[in-house]
Formats: C-alpha cells, structure tokens, sequence
C-alpha cells in the first residue's frame, strides 16, 4: 500500500521533471542590453579623455550623446576606466563668477541632445593610472538611474590636442 505522502512526493516529482524537460526545448532569452553595458537609445560619439597638461592634475572626458529612448531616463554619474574618483561636472555662476562644480542628474527624454564640452558639461577622471598616453583608449561607463551602465570606449588625447 502506498501512503498519501509517497503518492504526493512522487506526483510532485513527475510534475518537476516534466517542467524541466519542456524548459530544455525553450529558446534562450534574448540578452538584456543593459546588463551588457548598453542602454538602448543612448548613442554616444566624439569621445576623448583629454590628459592634464600637469602630472597628477585630473582629465577631462569630453563626448556628444543623443537620445531616442521611450522612457525619460538621467545620467547620475559616471567611471573611467583606472581612475580613482570620477565627477561629472558643470560650469555655472555663482557670486557673479563662473565655475565649476558637480552637476546634478542630467535628465534624458526622447530627442535629448546632450555635448559634454569644455565649459560646459564635462566628465573629470582623477588619480589616473600610470602608462596612460594618447592614442590609448579607455572605457567610459555612464551610470544612469535604476542602476543601468552605459559603457563607451573614449580615445586618449595629449594635453594640447584639439579637445
């Protein structure tokens, strides 16, 4: 005679190892873009980590995004690959003056065009690592909120390179 208990578990049994043989003929699921550092509708061109004219002064990272996403995003902040600490930053007037201090979130919409330039909107990468030259290039990571990544590769340019 067979318990309820070994009818159930056996039942149980049958019905997970059918599951998992329908699941073995399911195709993958296709791979989330973001999780692989990009987050579809941003396009970033023109990227140059500009290196300081001065040994151990921070770079700066210049580049032109545009956006054509269906869902209102922000840039919270951003890395450069090897750096010790990494600020996005602004020029702005403060006490009649201008100058520079980090930014706030900087909101995206569909059709947001957005240049990181001198004077203006800019990335600064300090505490570089050591061998860094132009011509190299480096990986820039845009962190946006939610908790996204968007990575681009920047090229490396001497200090008195065109920015």
């Amino acid at each position: 005679m067979i318990s309820n208990f070994t009818r159930g578990a056996a039942l149980s049994l049958a019905i997970g190892a059918s599951l998992a043989l329908s699941a073995c003929g399911e195709e993958a699921a296709a791979p989330d873009p973001a999780a692989e550092g990009v987050v579809p509708g941003i396009e970033v061109s023109n990227a140059r980590l500009v290196l300081p004219p001065v040994e151990g002064n921070p770079a700066a990272v210049y580049f032109d995004l545009a956006y054509t996403g269906d869902r209102g995003i922000s840039i919270s902040g951003a890395d450069v690959e090897g750096a010790g600490d990494t600020e996005v930053h602004d020029m702005m007037e403060y006490d009649f003056e201008m100058t520079m201090a980090q930014a706030n979130d900087i909101a995206l919409t569909n059709g947001t065009e957005v240049t990181f330039e001198p004077g203006g909107l800019h990335v600064m990468a300090f505490d570089l690592p050591q061998g860094l030259e132009a011509g190299d290039n480096v990986e820039v990571t845009l962190r946006i909120s939610g908790g996204s990544r968007h990575r681009f590769d920047a090229e490396v340019r001497a200090a008195g390179e065109e920015r």
